[in-house]
């Protein structure tokens, strides 16, 4: 990947919902795989809830704001909208076709299926805005996302 790649999404913010159930901890966990990738960084979601004035600054700084919500109940999307974020890409697990279960375990598909997600976007939750004009490969390649194609 260029210096050039990938600068909005590499330098944005991941904020997932890490709710009790699979679909919070693939949320959760796809953010920690990403931001081991070298896209995004995680970011504390309770801290901007909890309108913490410098978290809150922080993210509304960054060029990309990430919202990984477990279930269409959107928490990390309205924490982010309630301090005056607005999410840059949003992705939902359950509208991947991923079931909701109260349970901790899942295959590390799911996880790939939503970080897959936040890369290349989906029909629901397209890559909008700076991510979408500066995304140009993915995690150590040379690839080129959909959400980058002309």
């Amino acid at each position: 990947m260029s210096a050039s790649c990938c600068t909005a999404l590499a330098d944005g913010l991941l904020f997932p919902c890490a709710g009790g159930s699979n679909v919070g901890q693939i949320a959760n966990d796809a953010a920690v795989k990403l931001e081991q990738s070298g896209v995004g960084r995680l970011y504390c979601l309770a801290g901007i809830g909890g309108h913490v004035e410098g978290m809150v600054k922080h993210a509304q700084s960054v060029p990309c704001t990430v919202a990984i919500d477990g279930c269409a109940t959107g928490c990390a999307r309205k924490t982010l909208e309630h301090a005056g974020i607005e999410p840059t890409i949003h992705v939902t697990v359950t509208e991947l076709g991923i079931q909701k279960e109260l349970t901790y375990e899942y295959p590390e598909e799911d996880v790939q299926r939503v970080v897959d997600a936040v890369l290349h976007g989906t029909e629901t939750a397209p890559v909008v805005g700076p991510a979408a004009a500066s995304c140009c490969g993915t995690a150590g390649t040379e690839e080129t996302p959909s959400c980058c194609e002309s």
